[in-house]
């Protein structure tokens, strides 16, 4: 039997997370995830699951109805439960796309585009105090970082502090967070007139909870490398993975 991820505890967690959200513990449904998770901890194609995990395109199948219906989503709301929002770190990560994940039969570009790495998608996520993901947008690789921070700021109204780094100077930004009671911490730029005397230097070194979040993440052979032709299915793997995450929680 390969390896498999969940334990009794954290499945005892998770099936009334599911259960919420209208998927029922019937049989092999267990199983079932443990394939989803197998498949995105290595890797591995569908068609390479292994046979213990059951048909692999039973396994699929589920995956992607349970994507189409943005349930993955729904989860990933739901577990994150209390976050600690003193603190709120935000930044963007880019994934490289594999080969395998071009041509899909759609007509927008499922979040892959040009950039300095070739075709790639970017993560951009927020974490709390802990380190652990509280929100996350999907782009094409040439979104600026500061494109989604308004979606990433509105999903987390509650933010006492955001640290970011200095690829997110902008007035407007500053305005946005202290409109919802936050406090900025975001360096200027050399050419900035203001300078950075009133920067929290002690704080913004914290920002390294982000990039360990995206290091997690990263473990994950299927997020390291984007091997899903389609946004929806390839933001359903982020949240599944952040969803493991929290679990120990």
């Amino acid at each position: 039997m390969p390896r498999t991820m969940l334990t009794d505890e954290h499945w005892l967690k998770l099936v009334i997370i599911l259960r919420q959200i209208g998927i029922y513990n019937k049989p092999n449904l267990r199983l079932t995830i443990e394939g989803m998770l197998y498949s995105v901890r290595i890797g591995c194609p569908w068609r390479d699951l292994p046979s213990e995990f059951r048909q692999w395109n039973s396994v699929f199948k589920k995956f992607n109805f349970w994507s189409v219906q943005g349930k993955w989503l729904k989860i990933f709301e739901a577990i994150v439960q209390e976050p600690d929002m003193e603190w709120l770190f935000i930044d963007g990560c880019y994934v490289r796309a594999h080969q395998h994940s071009a041509g899909a039969a759609t007509s927008g570009d499922e979040a892959i585009a040009k950039s300095r790495g070739g075709n790639t998608t970017k993560i951009h996520l927020s974490v709390d105090v802990c380190g652990y993901p509280v929100a996350f947008e999907i782009t094409g690789g040439n979104v600026n970082d500061s494109t989604t921070t308004p979606q990433l700021l509105a999903q987390t109204p509650e933010a006492e502090t955001v640290i970011v780094d200095k690829g997110y100077d902008s007035e407007a930004l500053r305005e946005q967070i202290v409109e919802q009671g936050g406090k900025p911490v975001i360096p200027r730029k050399k050419n900035s007139r203001k300078g950075n005397t009133d920067l929290d230097r002690h704080l913004y070194k914290l920002r390294h909870l982000v990039e360990s979040a995206f290091a997690r993440l990263k473990h994950f052979r299927d997020i390291a490398t984007r091997y899903d032709k389609l946004e929806r299915n390839f933001t359903s793997v982020v949240a599944l993975v952040c969803i493991f995450i929290w679990l120990p929680m």
